[in-house]
């Protein structure tokens, strides 16, 4: 492990100062190929289980999920960001790995995990810690490469503070399952933006309830969710992966 850790942070290096906040933004766009469009959250699975049927409903799962994922993931997203070294990276993709029960989102994790370090390598290039983690990784075996502890290092990479990273987080999780509700047509696309919009406010209460938590606090609040999402295998027709 040592020798991993000496040899990916001989490479790493920052981008330069000015060019800095459009490397953070990148991370925002839907354009990013992480693969984060091809999974449902598990709304696709609430809508054929007559969970989620409509706006309203759609509103409450969102919610719920958002809880969720501040709970259980911000402390990954929050350790990596303030740590993020290839020792804390491999323990934490370890404990998220054993902690996520529902194989369904365990897949989805490691898949969009994956892509996200796979982008970073290619489109960073001036960050040269990305690719040699990702091969030298890789090449050992030693993680899963799970999602939430990759999207914490590489935003501390790029010089995101603690509070900006899990905040972007919780927003690209309402963003894509957002789309994913479109895309099912449980609401319109006008429908959806002003959605977004009015969960804002329930965004920014649920990021400062679970914000700046250590790992061992990590915990689940609405287990129906997760079993709702690992019943999505079972799905006789779906759209999505997740």
């Amino acid at each position: 492990m040592e020798d991993v850790e000496e040899k990916i942070e001989g490479c790493l290096q920052f981008t330069p100062n000015e060019l800095l906040q459009w490397s953070q933004w990148q991370l925002l766009d839907s354009v990013l190929p992480t693969g984060g469009f091809a999974h449902s959250f598990g709304v696709e699975a609430a809508i054929q289980s007559r969970l989620v049927s409509g706006p309203e409903d759609l509103r409450t799962f969102v919610i719920h999920l958002l809880e969720n994922t501040g709970s259980l993931l911000l402390p990954f997203v929050y350790t990596l960001n303030t740590s993020p070294n290839v020792e804390t990276w491999y323990k934490l993709d370890k404990i998220l790995d054993a902690t996520l029960t529902n194989e369904v989102s365990r897949k989805a994790s490691i898949s969009q995990g994956s892509a996200l370090l796979r982008v970073a390598a290619a489109v960073f290039q001036e960050v040269p810690y990305f690719k040699t983690m990702r091969e030298m990784s890789l090449a050992s075996g030693a993680v899963r490469f799970h999602h939430a502890p990759i999207f914490g290092l590489v935003c501390g990479v790029l010089g995101l503070n603690a509070e900006t990273s899990q905040k972007t987080y919780l927003f690209i999780t309402m963003r894509d399952v957002v789309s994913a509700a479109t895309r099912l047509n449980l609401v319109g696309p006008l429908g959806a933006a002003v959605l977004q919009h009015q969960l804002a406010a329930n965004a920014e209460e649920l990021s400062k309830k679970w914000m700046n938590r250590p790992v061992e606090e990590a915990c689940q609040t609405n287990p129906l969710l997760d079993t709702i999402q690992g019943c999505h295998g079972y799905l006789f027709s779906r759209l999505f992966c997740s």
